[in-house]
C-alpha cells in the first residue's frame, strides 16, 4: 500500500474532521498534483472516497434526527436525473480534449465557489432569511429542485459540490432550519449523490481502485484526530486555513 497514499488521505480526513467540509475539494487537485491522475480519473476515485467516508456520517445524523428526507428528496429529484445525464454526455462524446478541459475549468471554478461559501457562511444564512420574503413557501420546491440539478452536474464534472456548496443552497432556501439540519441534510443527499456519480465514472474506467483504498485506509483515523482537534483549535483559525488552501487550489488548476 503506497504510504504516500495512506499520509494524504489521513491529512485530507483530518481537515474534515476539523471542518465538516473539504474532503473533495482538496482530494481532487491532490490527486492530480502529487499522484499526476487525469482529471476525469481523480474525480472518479474523489467521489468514490466522498460516498464511502460520507456513510457513516450520514448514518450518525439520521440516528439523531438531523436529516429532512422531504428536502434530501427533492434535492435528489433533480440531482440523481442531472448526474446521469452528464455521465452520459461524457460517455458519449468519448472524454474528448474539449471535456477534460471542461472538467479541469469546472473542478477550478467550483474550488473557488466552495472557498466563498465556507468563509461566508453566517452570511449566507441572513441572506435566506431576507429573500424569505420573496420566496414563498409555494415556490421552494421547485427551486430545491433546480438546485439539486445545478449539484448534480457540478459534482459530475468536478466531485465538488455536494459539502459545502450544498449547504450554501439550504442555508438561503431554508434559512430557518437549525444548523444540525443543514449540516444532516446536506450530508443525507450528498451520498447518494456521489455514490451515483462515482458508479457512473466507474463505469466509463475513471476509478483507480487501489489508489482509493489507500487513501481510505488513511482517512479514518484522520477524521477521527481532526474531530478531536476541533476542541483545542480556534474555529477561525481552520477554517481561515482551509479557504486559503482552496483558493491557491483553484487558482491553480485554472491557470
Amino acid at each position: 500500500m503506497d504510504l504516500l497514499a495512506v499520509l494524504s488521505g489521513f491529512a485530507v480526513g483530518a481537515i474534515v474532521g476539523m471542518t465538516g467540509v473539504g474532503g473533495g475539494s482538496l482530494m481532487t487537485p491532490l490527486l492530480m498534483g502529487v499522484f499526476k491522475l487525469h482529471p476525469a480519473v481523480a474525480i472518479g476515485t474523489d467521489l468514490w472516497f466522498a460516498a464511502l467516508t460520507k456513510s457513516g456520517g450520514s448514518w450518525a445524523h439520521h440516528r439523531h434526527g438531523h436529516v429532512q428526507y422531504r428536502v434530501a428528496a427533492l434535492l435528489m429529484a433533480g440531482s440523481l436525473p442531472a448526474t446521469l445525464a452528464t455521465v452520459g454526455a461524457l460517455h458519449w462524446s468519448g472524454l474528448s480534449a474539449g471535456w477534460s478541459s471542461t472538467l479541469t475549468m469546472t473542478l477550478g471554478i467550483a474550488l473557488l465557489l466552495t472557498a466563498v461559501s465556507v468563509a461566508y457562511r453566517r452570511l449566507w444564512n441572513r441572506l435566506g432569511l431576507r429573500l424569505e420574503r420573496w420566496l414563498p413557501e409555494r415556490r421552494k420546491a421547485a427551486l430545491t429542485v433546480a438546485a439539486g440539478v445545478l449539484l448534480g452536474v457540478l459534482v459530475t464534472l468536478s466531485s465538488i459540490g455536494a459539502g459545502a456548496i450544498g449547504a450554501t443552497l439550504l442555508l438561503l432556501l431554508y434559512p430557518r432550519l437549525p444548523a444540525q439540519q443543514i449540516v444532516g441534510t446536506d450530508i443525507a443527499h450528498a451520498v447518494p449523490l456521489t455514490l451515483v456519480a462515482g458508479i457512473g465514472h466507474a463505469f466509463l474506467g475513471h476509478v483507480d481502485w487501489g489508489l482509493l483504498v489507500a487513501l481510505l485506509a488513511g482517512s479514518l483515523p484522520g477524521i477521527w484526530l481532526g474531530a478531536r482537534l476541533t476542541r483545542t483549535l480556534p474555529e477561525r483559525f481552520v477554517r481561515g486555513v482551509l479557504c486559503a488552501s482552496l483558493v491557491g487550489a483553484g487558482v491553480k488548476v485554472l491557470s
